[in-house]
């Protein structure tokens, strides 16, 4: 992790100008999509799962914007995972979370942008087990404009555990699909 980090580090730091918008615009994207997620050291299986929401990004400068958003994001595992102390999951684990993704967005290329950031995340669906209500992650990704249009996708490394005395954190993939406009 510490190396896909330090890449977009890197990445987010040597890139050329290529301004995507004007430099003080705001917009809004309403996004939708799916997500395969697991839990790390559980034993499941990763499954889909729902995500939709909207994020607001502001343009801070030429090739910089930063970004926030709330996201509904169906997650868990597929089949029985291990949860120690919480017993054993159903067959279709599936806790739900509203996420708030704050991002930095570095726009690499023309309409192309490498994401890094932090999102805390609230569990509003336990499915039964016993987890902690809060939830921090770190997404990484890239997302990519055609005429308002912004295909994107993310990977969000789990940083806190799901419940106490257990190690188990949230893994996902995140695909979603939105539509950018001008505020």
């Amino acid at each position: 992790m510490k190396k896909i980090v330090l890449a977009a580090a890197l990445l987010l730091t040597s890139v050329a100008t290529f301004a995507q918008r004007e430099v003080g615009s705001l917009t809004i994207q309403p996004k939708a999509g799916f997500n395969i997620a697991n839990v790390t050291k559980a034993g499941g299986d990763a499954k889909f799962g729902l995500v939709a929401g909207a994020e607001a990004e502001y343009q801070l400068g030429d090739i910089y914007s930063i970004s926030a958003g709330l996201i509904y994001s169906n997650q868990g595992s597929k089949k029985e995972v291990d949860l120690g102390q919480l017993g054993k999951g159903t067959a279709s684990w599936s806790p739900s979370y509203l996420n708030i993704p704050v991002v930095a967005n570095v726009y690499v290329v023309k309409n192309l942008a490498v994401k890094l950031g932090l999102q805390p995340g609230f569990c509003v669906d336990k499915d039964g087990a016993e987890l902690h209500t809060f939830d921090l992650s770190i997404p990484v990704g890239l997302s990519y404009e055609y005429k308002n249009f912004v295909l994107d996708g993310r990977y969000n490394f789990g940083v806190t555990n799901l419940a106490k005395d257990v190690t188990s954190k949230n893994s996902v993939f995140q695909f979603t699909l939105g539509y950018k406009f001008d505020i």
